[in-house]
């Protein structure tokens, strides 16, 4: 593999966290959902989660259901799945990482703690961790970075979290961006606790991009014996870059290359496989331009535009694809797609 050695320096950080707990409430759904989706399979379809904008109500996740991975049908009428007010303590989600857990059967979700609407881009301290067995009804608690750690006071952006379960350590790790003061946006990780309610330890620096830029939105797939950790770049080569390691906390050399397929301000990125396929999407945000673009690969270096093979029916922010059972949509569907007392 073909990419640029990067000298890099961990930094060790402590941060405070502090969480509450708290069941969620369920959402009415409001009319029917899209054509029940086929059987395919085991992993017979794709979930995605997401939201829609900086408008009230626009900061909630949202369920949407593909078959084939290029064709979404929103969930709920395109309306808000966990509610954002009773779960967060800014009463908005953003950027939401939906996983599967080890186990098969445990799902754990991700969000910003932040809404634009009500607060402008201000700074945000806080990260909403959800658990559920069925997709449907969800636990919930706050992880809030310089409430109980002075040293942190001056942490002004804690954006985009995502987990992805350490078969070495046999516990979830969670990495976002956080930024202090003026200085640029960094990749932190830290490991979950048992019951997903809050990080252990001290987060450590996992990425900092060489040339001294922002780096947000990190997304990572396991690949061919490699970890790539996709990410945002700001600053000098603007677009999504990715970087790559044997090991998933520590090692990541840049694969110094522009990703995205287009000149427009892109965030965001989600990488995910196409099912019983060597084909994976990389999708993201245009953000400027209100619209999201699909491309394909099967080295996950070289991308190809899709654009004309996916639709929507919805329009998504900065969101995550996960794949879901036949029984598992069904489900979905069947919940979702009637109203509920």
């Amino acid at each position: 593999m073909n990419i640029t050695a990067v000298k890099r320096t961990i930094v060790t950080t402590l941060i405070g966290v502090t969480y509450g707990l708290g069941a969620v409430a369920q959402i009415q759904t409001v009319q029917p959902a899209d054509a029940a989706l086929p059987k395919i399979g085991k992993d017979s379809a794709y979930l995605f989660a997401y939201f829609t904008g900086n408008g009230k109500d626009a900061e909630a996740i949202r369920f949407a259901l593909s078959a084939d991975g290029y064709n979404y049908r929103a969930l709920n009428a395109n309306n808000p799945v966990v509610s954002s007010e009773k779960v967060s303590s800014t009463a908005g989600l953003r950027d939401p990482h939906i996983l599967r857990g080890a186990d098969s059967k445990t799902f754990y979700m991700v969000a910003t703690d932040m809404n634009v609407a009500k607060n402008g881009w201000g700074a945000n301290y806080a990260m909403v961790f959800l658990k559920s067995k069925d997709l449907i009804n969800w636990s919930s608690s706050i992880v809030n970075i310089p409430d109980n750690s002075p040293e942190f006071a001056d942490i002004n952006r804690v954006w985009a979290p995502q987990t992805i379960y350490d078969p070495l350590a046999k516990k979830y790790m969670l990495y976002w961006s956080m930024r202090k003061g003026n200085s640029a946006d960094i990749i932190y990780y830290a490991y979950v606790n048992a019951d997903f309610t809050g990080i252990e330890g001290t987060p450590k620096q996992l990425f900092y991009k060489p040339d001294g830029g922002a780096c947000i939105d990190a997304d990572i797939v396991y690949k061919d014996g490699y970890y790539n950790l996709f990410f945002k770049t700001e600053g000098q080569g603007l677009g999504i870059k990715k970087a790559v390691s044997k090991t998933l906390t520590g090692g990541y050399e840049l694969f110094d290359k522009i990703l995205n397929q287009t000149t427009d301000a892109v965030e965001g990125a989600d990488v995910f496989k196409l099912i019983n396929s060597d084909t994976w999407i990389l999708m993201y945000d245009v953000y400027m331009k209100g619209k999201y673009q699909f491309c394909k690969s099967t080295d996950l270096e070289n991308f190809k535009v899709i654009d004309n093979e996916v639709s929507m029916n919805f329009h998504p922010r900065h969101g995550t694809v996960m794949h879901v059972s036949a029984k598992e949509a069904k489900k979905l569907i069947a919940f979702w797609g009637k109203k509920k007392p």
